[in-house]
């Protein structure tokens, strides 16, 4: 007897890229594997301009400042206005084409590949829970490190308190398309001190601004330890 599996049509696959492009083109997005259910990727929220909280959090970004993993740009857009070196990086050409249309300065580039100006910016920007990216923080941060300067800070977004250290293996879905497997990580504020003094850091600040909580994080150890 076939298992029922076995007769059900496979879901078409499509990379991680190709499907986020196609949500940033309007199509809806869902996310696989946060909880039970799908979540809607918040496409929208990252489309618009820059909200309050958002700058609240650009506040922090002091000088020259990479936004590693852009997306459509709001945030180096913003950061261009109020005077700031801005760069946003991103690996899916979409993203690049819409930060640059919003009048952000944008390229196409991996946080792990070769990065322009490396080892000279000032401040290095993890906004939307990009601190996730890759699945392992401290790994992400060490390479962040070899980006700034020796006086340079990361500004990063933190998952809500009591959450700890969480990582995941994701899906993205767009229509009848499902993406491949990536590994993502989400950080509450309880699990970042470790984190940042693994990879090379210590946690000047921790806030919060309504419902979202942000870090600034500075090269070197804390002073006390």
């Amino acid at each position: 007897m076939k298992r029922l599996d076995s007769l059900v049509a496979p879901r078409p696959r499509a990379s991680n890229e190709e499907i986020y492009a196609a949500a940033l083109r309007g199509e809806t997005c869902a996310v696989l594997g946060l909880g039970a259910e799908a979540v809607a990727m918040p496409v929208g929220r990252w489309s618009a301009g820059a909200d309050d909280s958002d700058h609240r959090v650009l506040d922090r970004c002091v000088g020259s400042t990479i936004d590693i993993g852009c997306g459509p740009g709001r945030m180096t857009a913003a950061l261009r206005e109020r005077g700031n070196l801005a760069l946003g990086i991103d690996v899916v050409p979409e993203a690049v084409e819409q930060a640059s249309a919003r009048g952000a300065t944008a390229v196409v580039a991996d946080v792990f590949d070769e990065v322009p100006h490396e080892g000279g910016w000032d401040t290095a920007l993890l906004a939307d829970g990009n601190i996730g990216i890759g699945g392992d923080p401290v790994v992400l941060l060490r390479r962040v490190r070899a980006l700034l300067h020796d006086g340079g800070r990361v500004v990063l977004d933190l998952a809500r308190p009591g959450t700890g250290l969480v990582t995941r293996s994701l899906r993205l879905r767009v229509g009848e398309l499902t993406s491949e497997p990536f590994r993502w990580a989400a950080v509450s504020a309880e699990a970042l001190h470790d984190i940042a003094e693994a990879a090379g850091f210590r946690v000047a600040t921790i806030e919060q601004h309504g419902a979202r909580w942000f870090a600034e994080l500075r090269v070197g150890r804390a002073p006390w330890r």
